[in-house]
C-alpha cells in the first residue's frame, strides 16, 4: 500500500466510510521526603497529620506539606518540639509534629512520625588522636525512611581516626542487610591511604523506575486505588473480613463497607446491606472500624420524617448511618431516593450542634453514593441540590467540626485550621491515579505556600488559596475544601453535554474571610476520538442557579493544564469544549497527481478530437462521448485541487474567558469545502450517468440495427445526463446540510460526503450512501448487463470464419474492452474493496488505485490513439516535423 499513495485518499473519499529506587543504604538525594498515615479521628481510632519538608536545604518561606498517606509501620518521634493543631483536631489526636536538629543553625527541621520503616540510626564517630586516643566525639545521628520497605538497615557505625603514619581504617559493620534480601556481609577492614592525586568521581546511574502495581508515566508511578507508595508496592486496603458476624469485603483505607448479610425477607430494602463500617488506619494497620446497623424495615421516607432539629447527637448519627446504607447500591435509588437522600442530608448538615464524626462521615458517604447515580434519575431544578452544595462547603470550615478529613470514592471533603502567622497561602490537591476515584492516599494539603506549585505525582485538581494581607497575623483561620468527581449536583441550563463528560468541581472557603486570589488547575479529560478546543473557569452562582465567569480568567494557556484564577471562593470548575479528533488525508503524492494529470490531459485531447472528426461519425455518439468526458475531467481537476480540507481545524484554546454553550463544538460552515463536495458529487455522478445514456445507445443500436435510436433520444439524454445528478445532490444537501453542522452532509478530513456516525462506524443514513453509492451501484449493474450483451452480440457474428478468426476475436476483445472502460466498469472494484478484507483487499485495492487514476488516458488511447484517422494525421506530423 506505501507504493500507492493514491489508495487512501481515493479509497477514503469516495468509498471508505467503513519500582526499583535509589540502592536504600545509599540516599543520592540531598533532600528526603516522608508520608505519615492520615487516620479520621474516629471513637476507637486517631487521625495523625505528618510534616513533609526538605531535610537539608532550608527554604524562605518554610512549607508544611500534608500527606495523607497510609503506612505500614509507625516510628516514635523522642524529645522533639511540638507544634500543637487547634483544639478541635488535637481533641482527636491529630498530630503535627516539627522537629529541630540541635547542632544546626538552619531554620528548624520538620521530622517524620509514623513513617513507612526507617533505617536503624547512623553513628559516625570521629577520634583525632597521635600517640593516644581521647574519646570519641558522636555526630548526631539522621534517620532516612525508604518508602514501601519493611525490613529496617541495621546500625552502621563509621569510625575515622587520623594516625601518625596518616593511615585511615574503615571498619564496615558486621551485618549489613539490604531490606533483608540479601545475607548480611561479613566484618571487613578497609585501609585507605590518601595520597595527593586528586579523587575520580563515577557518575551513579539512577535504576529505572519499576512500578509493580501501577502504571508508569512521565517517570512517575500512578497507582490504582488499592496500592500506594512511590512504586505502588504499600497496600491500601481492608482484607475480607467478618466483624460481630458481619462479612465485609476488601476495601480501600477510608472507603465504606457493606456486609455481605442483607436484608432478604423485608419489601422495601431488598437486598439493601444490614451493616457498614469503614476501613482505617489503626495500631499500625489497616482495618475495619466499629459497624453500624439499620433496621431492616426502616425508608428514606421515614427518615425524612424523622430527622429534626429535637434529636441528640446518637439519634442523628443513628439516622444519617442509616441514610448512607439506604442510598449504598446507587444503581437501584429513584429519583424521589435521591431527593428525599438529599434533603435527609441537608437537615443534618444544617444542625452542625449535633454531627459527630460518624454523623458527618455518613452524611459525606451518602453524598458520594448519590454522585454514583444514574444521571438520568437525578430530578430537574431540585432546590435540595443548591442547599446540599451550599451547607456542605459551610460545614468544611466550621471551626467547631470534630473531623478533618473524609474521602470517599466520589466526595473529598477537608477541614483543618492553619495559623495565620505561619502560612502565606495553602494548597489543596487530588493527586492523579489509574481511576477517577478519590483516596486518602492521593490527597494533599501543603500550607504556607507563596503560589501555587507542582506536585512530585501529576494532579488531576489543585487550588491555592492566597490570605489576604489584612489578615490578622495572630489568630488561626478555619480552611475548608470539598472536591466533587462530577457536576451530578450542579444542574446547568446554559451548557449543554452531549459527550458524556465529567467536570470536576471544587470549593475553598476561609472561615468568615474573604479571599482575594484563587489559583486552580485542572487536568484537562480525555474523550475518544475528541480533541480540546476550548475551556472557561466558572464558578456556580447561586442567584443565577448556574454557572458564571465573573471574576475568573484564564491563565497560563501554554502549560499542559488548565489554569484559572478567580477573586473570591465557592464551587469552582472548568467546562471544556471538545472537537472531533479528525486525521486528515495525507497530500496528494507524485502518483497520485501524474496519474490524475494524465488522465486529464487525455481527456482534454479526447474532447478536441471528437469534436474536430464529427462530421466523420453520427452526432449521438459524439456529444454522448464528449460528454463523459467533461464530467470526468472537471471530476479529476476538482480531486485534484480540492479534495484536501482547504481550512484544516487546527484550533488554539482562546485566551477570553467566555462561557461556552456545549462540550462539543463544530465549527460553523464556511463554504468552500462543502461547495466542492457537492461539485464533486455532482460531475461523479453525472460521469455515471452519461456512462449509462450510452450503454442505453449502444444497446438501442444493437437492438435496432438498421431503424437507428428513435428521434428524441438526443434532447432526453442531454436533460437527465445533466438533470438527474443536480436533483440527487440537491436533495442530499437538503437532508443533511446544516450552516451550524455541515458535517451531516460532508467530512471533516476531506471535502468528501460524510459515512460515518459518531462512533465512527459507516452509517447507511449518511448520504454517501443514499446519495452516491446506491445510484452509482444501480447504475453499474446496468452498464455491465450491456456489456455482456454486448459482447455476446459480436462473438456470435461469423463464427465459422477461420480465416480471420485470431484477428476478429482481438478487435472483439478490445471493442469489448473499451466499452467497458468508457461505462467505468472498474469502479465495481470500489465495492470488492469495501466487502473484502486483508490480502484480497489490498490487490483489489492496488487494482481500484491503478484503474480509475488512468481511467481518462485509457479513454484516450482507446478512442482517439486506436483510430485511423488519428493514426494518420500523427505519422503525417511526425514526417513533416522530422523532414
Amino acid at each position: 500500500m506505501q507504493s500507492f499513495p493514491f489508495i487512501p485518499m481515493l479509497l477514503s473519499a469516495l468509498f471508505i466510510t467503513a519500582e526499583n529506587t535509589n540502592p536504600p543504604n545509599t540516599p543520592t538525594a540531598p533532600t528526603e521526603y516522608h508520608t505519615a498515615p492520615f487516620i479520621p479521628a474516629t471513637t476507637s481510632s486517631a487521625a495523625v497529620f505528618s510534616a513533609v519538608t526538605a531535610t537539608t536545604t532550608p527554604r524562605t518561606p518554610p512549607v508544611t506539606s500534608i500527606d495523607f498517606s497510609p503506612t505500614p509501620s509507625e516510628a516514635t518521634a523522642e524529645a522533639l518540639p511540638t507544634t500543637t493543631l487547634p483544639q478541635h483536631m488535637t481533641s482527636s489526636t491529630d498530630i503535627l509534629t516539627q522537629t529541630t536538629n540541635s547542632t544546626s543553625t538552619n531554620p528548624p527541621i520538620t521530622s517524620i512520625l509514623s513513617t513507612f520503616a526507617p533505617l536503624e540510626t547512623t553513628s559516625i564517630t570521629h577520634t583525632p588522636t597521635t600517640d593516644s586516643t581521647p574519646s570519641p566525639s558522636t555526630i548526631p545521628s539522621t534517620t532516612y525512611s525508604i518508602p514501601g520497605t519493611s525490613p529496617p538497615l541495621e546500625t552502621t557505625s563509621i569510625t575515622h581516626t587520623p594516625t601518625t603514619n596518616s593511615t585511615t581504617s574503615i571498619t564496615p559493620p558486621t551485618t549489613n542487610s539490604t531490606l533483608g534480601t540479601s545475607p548480611p556481609i561479613e566484618n571487613t577492614s578497609i585501609t585507605y591511604t590518601p595520597t595527593t592525586t586528586p579523587p575520580t568521581t563515577t557518575p551513579t546511574t539512577q535504576p529505572p523506575l519499576v512500578c509493580l502495581n501501577g502504571l508508569l508515566q512521565d517517570g512517575v508511578c500512578l497507582c490504582p486505588d488499592e496500592w500506594t507508595g512511590v512504586t505502588c508496592s504499600v497496600a491500601n486496603l481492608c482484607n475480607e473480613a467478618t466483624v460481630e458476624g458481619f462479612e465485609f469485603p476488601q476495601t480501600v483505607i477510608g472507603w465504606s463497607a457493606y456486609s455481605s448479610q442483607t436484608c432478604e425477607n423485608t419489601t422495601n430494602n431488598a437486598d439493601i446491606s444490614k451493616a457498614s463500617t469503614r476501613c482505617l488506619y489503626n495500631n499500625g494497620r489497616p482495618e475495619f472500624d466499629r459497624i453500624q446497623k439499620i433496621e431492616c424495615q426502616i425508608t428514606l421516607e421515614n427518615i425524612q420524617v424523622n430527622v429534626t432539629g429535637s434529636l441528640d447527637a446518637v439519634e442523628t448519627e443513628q439516622l444519617a448511618s442509616s441514610t448512607q446504607i439506604l442510598t449504598s447500591r446507587p444503581e437501584w435509588l429513584t429519583a424521589s431516593n435521591i431527593t428525599s437522600a438529599a434533603q435527609i442530608v441537608n437537615t443534618i448538615l444544617s444542625d452542625s450542634v449535633n454531627i459527630t464524626e460518624g454523623t458527618a462521615v455518613a452524611a459525606v458517604t451518602t453524598i458520594s453514593q448519590l454522585l454514583t447515580a444514574d444521571p438520568q434519575q437525578f430530578p430537574n431544578e431540585s432546590n435540595a441540590f443548591g442547599r446540599l452544595t451550599q451547607n456542605l462547603e459551610t460545614f468544611s470550615a466550621n471551626p467547631n467540626n470534630n473531623f478533618s478529613l473524609v474521602v470517599q470514592p466520589r466526595l473529598v471533603v477537608l477541614a483543618t485550621q492553619v495559623p495565620t502567622a505561619q502560612t502565606a497561602g495553602i494548597q489543596f490537591s487530588a493527586l492523579s491515579g489509574t481511576s477517577n476515584n478519590f483516596t486518602t492516599s492521593r490527597i494533599q494539603l501543603k500550607t504556607n505556600m507563596s503560589e501555587i506549585s507542582d506536585t512530585e505525582i501529576p494532579s488531576d485538581v489543585q487550588i491555592f488559596i492566597r490570605l489576604p494581607d489584612q489578615i490578622h497575623k495572630n489568630s488561626n483561620i478555619s480552611v475548608g475544601f470539598v472536591l466533587y468527581e462530577n457536576d451530578l449536583l450542579f444542574e446547568s441550563k446554559a451548557f449543554k453535554t452531549s459527550l458524556n463528560t465529567r467536570r470536576m468541581v471544587i470549593s475553598g472557603t476561609l472561615g468568615n474571610v474573604k479571599a482575594e486570589h484563587v489559583t486552580l488547575r485542572f487536568i484537562p479529560m480525555n474523550v475518544s476520538n475528541k480533541s480540546l478546543h476550548d475551556f472557561a473557569c466558572v464558578f456556580w452562582d447561586y442567584s443565577l442557579n448556574d454557572w458564571s465567569t465573573v471574576g475568573c480568567s484564564k491563565a497560563n494557556l501554554l502549560t499542559g493544564s488548565l489554569q484559572c484564577t478567580c477573586n473570591h471562593t465557592t464551587n469552582f470548575a472548568v467546562l471544556m469544549s471538545f472537537r472531533e479528533d479528525h486525521k486528515y488525508a495525507e497530500s496528494l503524492t507524485v502518483f497520485s497527481i501524474v496519474g490524475c494529470t494524465l488522465s486529464i490531459l487525455g481527456l482534454i485531447l479526447t474532447v478536441i478530437f471528437q469534436i474536430i472528426t464529427r462530421k466523420s461519425r453520427k452526432s449521438a455518439p459524439t456529444i454522448l462521448l464528449v460528454n463523459i468526458c467533461v464530467c470526468m475531467t472537471m471530476f479529476y481537476f476538482l480531486f485534484l485541487f480540492g479534495i484536501e480540507k482547504p481550512n484544516k481545524g487546527n484550533s488554539t484554546v482562546s485566551e477570553k474567558n467566555v462561557m461556552l454553550l456545549s462540550d462539543r463544538h463544530q465549527d460553523s460552515d464556511k463554504g468552500a469545502c462543502t461547495a466542492l463536495t457537492a461539485l464533486m458529487q455532482y460531475f461523479l455522478l453525472a460521469t455515471f450517468t452519461w456512462n449509462t445514456l450510452y450503454a442505453v445507445h449502444i444497446f438501442i443500436l444493437i437492438r435496432k440495427t438498421l431503424s437507428g435510436p428513435p428521434s428524441g433520444v438526443l434532447l432526453v439524454s442531454l436533460v437527465t445526463g445533466w438533470g438527474l445528478p443536480a436533483v440527487v445532490v440537491a436533495i442530499s444537501l437538503g437532508v443533511a446540510y446544516r450552516v451550524d453542522n455541515p458535517l451531516g452532509y460532508r467530512r471533516e478530513e476531506f471535502c468528501w460526503l460524510q459515512a460515518l456516525n459518531q462512533d465512527g462506524k459507516f452509517d447507511f443514513g449518511k448520504p454517501i450512501f443514499w446519495g452516491f453509492l446506491l445510484p452509482v451501484a444501480v447504475m453499474l449493474l446496468l452498464n455491465t448487463a450491456v456489456l455482456i450483451y454486448f459482447g455476446f452480440a459480436t462473438c456470435k457474428k461469423d463464427p465459422l470464419l477461420n480465416s480471420t478468426k485470431n484477428t476478429s476475436m482481438r478487435k472483439r476483445f478490445l471493442s469489448s474492452f473499451s466499452l467497458g472502460v468508457l461505462l467505468g466498469l472498474t469502479w465495481v472494484l470500489g465495492y470488492l474493496v469495501l466487502s473484502t478484507e486483508g490480502t484480497t483487499n489490498c490487490i483489489f485495492s492496488i487494482l481500484f488505485c491503478v484503474c480509475n487514476t488512468t481511467q481518462g488516458l485509457q479513454i484516450f488511447i482507446l478512442f482517439t490513439v486506436r483510430t485511423a484517422y488519428f493514426r494518420k494525421t500523427f505519422f503525417s506530423a511526425a514526417n513533416s516535423v522530422s523532414s
